[in-house]
């Protein structure tokens, strides 16, 4: 039986960062955690056509700054800013009544590569095969964008009833190397799902980004070090 770890989870504190940021006490803390997951939830399945790397959160004793990291942040901030403004009220609205509309800032940011973000490629996935699109292509679309844009290895996983077969199975295609218990390995994971007529089709991506040699600046606590690509 496969004991598996998640590979963001492994490497936390070693060579990432945590996406939350902020204290709690004992009285708090659940329903915070419960606000981020409901948050970041929310956030990459509204803005799937915008292509959503990651979701970055950060409070202090009022305040509440949400970091948005995107493949298209224009579709997200709209003509003149309307459409952030917009989703921001939203975001106060459902899961924020406590806090003032003042005291919630979102920031829209814009990835360098999104065809290095496991994130953007699984969205990309679930779009394309709601799309009927034949799944070994949609796949090997996938690894071709992310070896062009330089990842040192690529692994795609669908699993489900494939092109309406009436017995669920699994597909797996790899590409470079995946080294996953490198501490040191940047690697990229992220899950996902595509709702079909005959079901929901689970996506999962795997990129192998270079190593990270980390150390640790004394002054900002920030994690830096350099990646071989």
């Amino acid at each position: 039986m496969g004991q598996k770890v998640h590979p963001k989870i492994f490497r936390t504190g070693v060579i990432y960062t945590w996406p939350s940021k902020w204290f709690g006490s004992k009285r708090t803390l659940a329903d915070k955690i419960k606000q981020d997951v409901q948050i970041r939830r929310f956030l990459i399945k509204k803005l799937r056509e915008a292509g959503v790397d990651k979701v970055e959160i950060e409070r202090d004793a009022q305040k509440i700054t949400i970091t948005v990291y995107t493949a298209k942040p224009g579709l997200i901030i709209g003509r003149g800013g309307a459409g952030a403004e917009d989703l921001k009220k939203e975001i106060k609205g459902k899961f924020l009544p406590k806090i003032k509309l003042g005291d919630v800032h979102l920031n829209i940011n814009e990835v360098d590569r999104p065809n290095l973000s496991a994130q953007i490629l699984v969205q990309a996935m679930s779009i394309d095969i709601e799309k009927r699109m034949p799944f070994k292509r949609v796949m090997k679309q996938v690894i071709a964008h992310a070896q062009r844009a330089g990842a040192l290895g690529v692994k795609v996983l669908l699993k489900g009833r494939l092109n309406g077969a009436e017995i669920a199975r699994e597909e797996k295609m790899t590409a470079g190397k995946i080294p996953l218990q490198t501490l040191r390995a940047d690697i990229d994971f992220a899950r996902g799902s595509a709702h079909t007529t005959y079901g929901a089709i689970g996506i999962k991506v795997w990129i192998y980004r270079g190593e990270i040699f980390n150390k640790e600046d004394n002054k900002t606590g920030e994690i830096v070090g350099r990646k071989n690509r």
